[in-house]
């Protein structure tokens, strides 16, 4: 998988950040990207941006790659930062391979992910149109650039990539076992989300033990994008409280 990183000093925290559907590294802002104070690995997702290989079609598979990604670079644990699907892939470790994950931010995303049947009918029979439905409601404070950015990014994914993710993130469904988390967690979200309501958020930090619960005003389902220094903030934090 491609990826870069941002070395932070030594004994720093590791931080892995993962995009979500039809996305790529770039959808993360510079303020996390290069979030001082830690060493971040920000990747592309089998499929997605400069990485090679197919698309997954379950969450599970994506966090093997996840796995495999860390093996590969010798990294024995770090903190997972998911958007979205990404935040799906998150808990999935967080989940199933405990021992690797100090830490998670799970960023706009739920325990469960379903996705209208409209929609996947919608990116085989117009995919041009699916995707700038899919982008309107992704976006909450919508200036141009960002608006063509996001529609650029899924258009640049193609159908068979989008179909897979959007496959993955209606078949993930974790209600039942956030108990079981036991890595120090923080949720962010924006309080103008339509594609992950609060009521997603709120699941999350109820049932995952000892949760912290960052929601931004008037953000919408990009908020690292529209809020990104109120994320980085929050999100090194976090990182400073619990040291993991």
């Amino acid at each position: 998988m491609y990826y870069t990183v941002s070395k932070g000093p030594q004994g720093a925290p590791v931080l892995v950040l993962v995009h979500g559907a039809g996305g790529s590294r770039l959808l993360w802002p510079p303020q996390l990207r290069r979030l001082p104070g830690a060493t971040v690995y920000t990747l592309d997702l089998p499929g997605h941006g400069r990485s090679g290989g197919p698309a997954c079609d379950t969450v599970t598979g994506y966090a093997g790659a996840i796995v495999a990604f860390l093996d590969e670079l010798g990294i024995t644990r770090a903190v997972i930062a998911g958007h979205s699907m990404g935040g799906a892939i998150a808990l999935t470790l967080a989940l199933d391979f405990a021992e690797r994950v100090a830490g998670l931010v799970l960023v706009a995303t739920g325990a469960r992910l379903r996705v209208a049947p409209a929609v996947l009918d919608g990116l085989h029979a117009d995919f041009a149109g699916a995707v700038e439905f899919l982008n309107r409601l992704t976006w909450s404070e919508i200036s141009p650039v960002l608006l063509e950015r996001g529609r650029q990014a899924l258009l640049e994914a193609g159908t068979a990539v989008l179909m897979n993710d959007l496959t993955a993130c209606d078949r993930f469904d974790v209600m039942e076992r956030l108990g079981e988390i036991a890595a120090p967690t923080l949720v962010v979200a924006g309080s103008a989300d339509l594609l992950t309501p609060l009521k997603y958020t709120r699941f999350l930090a109820e049932r995952i033990p000892g949760a912290r619960c960052e929601i931004l005003e008037g953000a919408g389902h990009m908020v690292m994008l529209e809020r990104p220094v109120e994320v980085a903030r929050a999100v090194r934090e976090f990182l400073n409280a619990k040291n993991p």
